[in-house]
C-alpha cells in the first residue's frame, strides 16, 4: 500500500525555540510509523508575506498565481500532504502569528481541505500549549480540515526531556502514538473520499445565488 504523505509543520521561527527539541524526539518516531512518508516543513524556510491574498491576487482559479511566487509554491506544497501534524508553542494564549499566516495563505486552492490535522502543543508553563491547540483547531476547521480530538501537550517544555531527548513523562510518548495512529486512519479514509468530495460550500452558495441567465 502506498504510504501517506505526512507533513510535520513547525509553527515557530524565533531563535532559541523549543520546537527543535520536540522535533528531535517526535520526527524519528513519525518516520518509523509504517503508514507515513514524512516531510518536516519548517516555516523558517518559508518567508511568506503577511497575508495579502484576495480574490484579485488569485488570477485563474484553475491555476492561481497569488500575490507572490512563494505563496503559489506554498499552496502546492500543502496540496502534496495527505495528513498534517502541527507543532506549535503557545504565545499569549494562542498560536504564533507566522503559523496563522501560513494557514491563511492556503487560499482558493483548497489544499488542506478534507485532510486530518494532528497537533503537538508545548509551553514553558503548566498549560502545555492547550490554549494554542484549541485556537489552532478553530483555524484549521475553517480550512475544512479534520482536527483530531487526541493531541500531544507538553507542559514545562524546558524540563520535559531527559539528556537523551526522551520525554520524562511516559504519557507524552503514548499520546504521540495515539495521534500518529489517528492520523494514519483518518488520512487513509479521507484520501479515498476526496475524489468524490463536494465543491466548497461557499462556491456552491455563490452559484445558488447567481442571477439566472
Amino acid at each position: 500500500m502506498e504510504k501517506l504523505k505526512l507533513h510535520i509543520v513547525v509553527g515557530s521561527i524565533r531563535e532559541g525555540r523549543h520546537a527543535d527539541g520536540v522535533l528531535r524526539w517526535l520526527t524519528p518516531i513519525a518516520k518509523a510509523h509504517d503508514a507515513f512518508e514524512v516531510e518536516v516543513i519548517d516555516l523558517r524556510e518559508w518567508p511568506l508575506p503577511m497575508f495579502q491574498e484576495t480574490m484579485a491576487t488569485i488570477g485563474d482559479f484553475r491555476n492561481p498565481t497569488y500575490s507572490q511566487p512563494i505563496v503559489k509554491k506554498w499552496n502546492q506544497k500543502m496540496a502534496e500532504g495527505d495528513a498534517f501534524l502541527f507543532v506549535t508553542p503557545e504565545y499569549n494564549h494562542s498560536v504564533p502569528g507566522v503559523l496563522k499566516n501560513a494557514i491563511d495563505s492556503v487560499f482558493a486552492g483548497s489544499s488542506l481541505r478534507h485532510k486530518p490535522a494532528g497537533m503537538v502543543g508545548y509551553s514553558t508553563s503548566i498549560a502545555g500549549g492547550a490554549r494554542a491547540v484549541e485556537h489552532l483547531a478553530q483555524v484549521v476547521f475553517e480550512q475544512e480540515m479534520h482536527a483530531l480530538r487526541n493531541m500531544v501537550l507538553i507542559p514545562q517544555v524546558m524540563q520535559a526531556f531527559d539528556k537523551e531527548g526522551t520525554p520524562v513523562q511516559p504519557a507524552t510518548g503514548a499520546a504521540l502514538k495515539i495521534v500518529l495512529d489517528d492520523l494514519a486512519w483518518w488520512g487513509e479514509v479521507l484520501k479515498r473520499a476526496r475524489p468524490t468530495q463536494l465543491p466548497p460550500g461557499n462556491a456552491r452558495l455563490r452559484a445558488a445565488l447567481a442571477p439566472k441567465a
